[in-house]
C-alpha cells in the first residue's frame, strides 16, 4: 500500500505550514495563533486559500496575519553539483 502523502508529493504537492494570527472575537486587542498544515502547491496554495475563505465566511475571529512556509519558497530551484571530495579526520 502506497502512502497518500508520497503520492501527493509526486503530483507536486509539498507540506505547507501557515501561522495564522487572528483577533479574538470578544477582545479585538488580543491576538491568537493557529497553526495549519497540509500538502499544497506553491505559489498559488489552493488548499490554504480555501481554508482561509472558509475561516472568513464561518468564524468570528478576523484574520490579522498569515505567514506561510513551503519548500518551494525556501529551497533553491536549481542545484549545481561540484566535483570534488572533502575528508574530515
Amino acid at each position: 500500500m502506497v502512502d497518500t502523502a508520497f503520492l501527493r508529493q509526486l503530483e507536486g504537492f509539498a507540506l505547507t505550514t501557515a501561522e495564522i494570527i487572528y483577533r479574538l472575537p470578544d477582545h479585538q486587542m488580543l491576538l491568537q495563533s493557529y497553526i495549519w498544515q497540509d500538502y499544497d502547491i506553491a505559489p498559488r496554495f489552493p488548499k490554504l486559500i480555501d481554508f482561509l475563505d472558509f475561516w472568513e465566511a464561518n468564524l468570528d475571529g478576523p484574520l490579522y496575519r498569515v505567514r506561510v512556509a513551503h519548500r518551494g519558497l525556501i529551497s533553491p530551484t536549481e542545484f549545481n553539483f561540484v566535483r570534488g571530495e572533502l575528508r574530515l579526520h
